[in-house]
């Protein structure tokens, strides 16, 4: 028999401000002006920011993202406040409250980092103005803003997970099995010095890719800012399962508790989904690159860029978010098997004591948004590439043309084609082997191979490896 969630509250009612009912349609007034007022100015600050060139400086830099943060805060609480004040409304469902809360503690937290930056960045303007320009330099400041980013979401992360599981959660299992890889276990102690060396290849190649893009100017263009996003993204994809997998190898436990599988799942989604809009990214640089070549700075602003990787960011975290929520209202009861050497969300919904209908809706329809529809976008960039490439016969253009996209297409295909395979496709009830098998070539092969087909096979990244290498070996002469 199917248990279905327990909670006993599935809204909650807001009591508001402590405002007298005649006073409602002036205090009305007021917040709406206010938050207009809050919206408009914050977007005048950032339009502002963009067009002119003398505020490309970090401190306007900062100012920017602080802008927009301001935004949503307000935007989380305000406009339900002001719907529930016109429509004497005081109800908010379980899940619009346990979202609010994460989004409230992701710009709040957001807020207080880049206020912190800032005064950083002014701490050094003024006490050491000389090398102002050498320690606020683009990286340095693009950095702050990433690890305020990360940091908010990890610490919302955390506090909503912790509250949906007071709250909601009513399973018997505090604790999951992680069965691991299946059929080898006789081989154990040569899988884990494989996935170990994949690892760390994938770590160490992903972490020189990064490297060499901060330390060549020649680099910084924006398909490298794009190519070490996504080499971030890769190490941080892998590191979600790959340590825990090894760990377990090694001391022979497989639990996993019920906290550190959600979160499991959530970065896990979080980064997988990352890793598809990147490429869609990358796609669209190319496909501008080479089919308005002319145009092709002032498409690919630096705005443009960065507009790109937090929109993904932001969609990603959202996609995260939306499944893990859904994932902590099940009720899991009787066996708390996982046959996986991670906490595959599909595998867990099988084993869910509760009605799955909405989680498996969520599940097409999201992946149709992340990953069905930016692979569509990156084979309509190539056939626009390819077409453009025909116009213009020529071996050395065609050359060049391969040389840059198809590296990239052989990733794409790799990637998106085990991934459809393995969530889109039917397959029978004793495929749990093949499963396992297509979810360690996109966890762990796909991310160690990108730093070798998208870099170390690219002339200008060798170019920039044999410059680092010459200057450790002149300065240490």
């Amino acid at each position: 028999m199917r248990r279905d969630n327990q909670s006993c509250a599935s809204e909650f009612l807001l009591l508001g401000l402590p405002i007298r009912p005649e006073k409602q349609g002036i205090y009305y007034t007021l917040f709406l002006v206010m938050y207009l007022t809050t919206v408009l100015g914050n977007l005048l600050i950032i339009l502002l920011i963009r067009l002119d060139s003398r505020l490309h400086t970090p401190m306007y830099f900062f100012l920017s993202h602080l802008a927009f943060s301001d935004i949503s805060f307000t935007s989380v609480t305000a406009p339900k406040m002001l719907f529930n004040m016109q429509t004497r409304s005081q109800f908010i469902s379980y899940d619009g409250c346990v979202s609010q809360v994460y989004f409230f503690l992701i710009f709040g937290s957001l807020d207080s980092l880049l206020l912190t930056s800032m005064a950083y960045d002014r701490y050094v303007a003024i006490c050491h103005p000389l090398h102002y320009i050498t320690i606020m330099s683009q990286s340095l400041c693009s950095m702050l803003v990433i690890v305020s980013w990360v940091l908010s979401y990890a610490s919302a992360l955390l506090h909503t997970l912790l509250l949906a599981r007071l709250w909601d959660n009513m399973s018997c299992v505090s604790e999951f099995i992680l069965l691991g890889l299946p059929s080898w276990t006789e081989k154990q102690g040569l899988y884990y010095a494989l996935f170990l060396v994949m690892y760390l290849t994938t770590v160490l190649g992903n972490l020189l890719i990064i490297l060499l893009i901060r330390l060549d100017s020649r680099l910084h263009t924006p398909m490298y800012f794009f190519l070490s996003h996504l080499a971030l993204t890769d190490v941080s994809f892998s590191s979600v399962t790959a340590p825990k997998m090894l760990f377990n190898m090694q001391t022979q436990s497989q639990s996993i508790s019920y906290a550190g599988c959600v979160s499991q799942v959530y970065f896990f989604l979080h980064f997988g989904c990352l890793d598809n809009l990147l490429l869609t990214s990358m796609a669209y640089d190319r496909y501008v690159a080479i089919c308005h070549p002319l145009h092709y700075i002032t498409i690919m602003s630096q705005s443009l860029c960065f507009l790109l990787v937090m929109m993904s960011c932001i969609l990603s975290s959202a996609v995260g978010l939306l499944h893990s929520l859904l994932l902590a209202r099940l009720s899991f009861c009787g066996d708390n098997i996982v046959p996986h050497f991670f906490c595959d969300l599909s595998a867990l919904l099988k084993m869910s004591s509760s009605d799955t209908t909405v989680n498996e809706l969520v599940i097409f329809t999201a992946g149709v948004v992340v990953i069905t529809v930016p692979f569509m976008c990156i084979l309509v960039s190539y056939g626009r590439i390819g077409a453009t490439i025909l116009r213009v016969p020529s071996t050395k253009g065609i050359f060049k043309a391969l040389s840059t996209c198809g590296s990239h297409l052989t990733v794409v295909s790799l990637y998106y084609g085990s991934i459809i395979g393995l969530y889109f496709l039917p397959s029978s009830s004793n495929s749990n082997e093949k499963d396992v098998i297509v979810a360690v070539l996109y966890t762990l092969v796909t991310p160690m191979l990108n730093p070798f087909i998208y870099s170390l096979r690219n002339h200008d990244m060798k170019g920039a490896l044999g410059n680092i290498l010459n200057r450790i070996m002149f300065s240490s002469r």
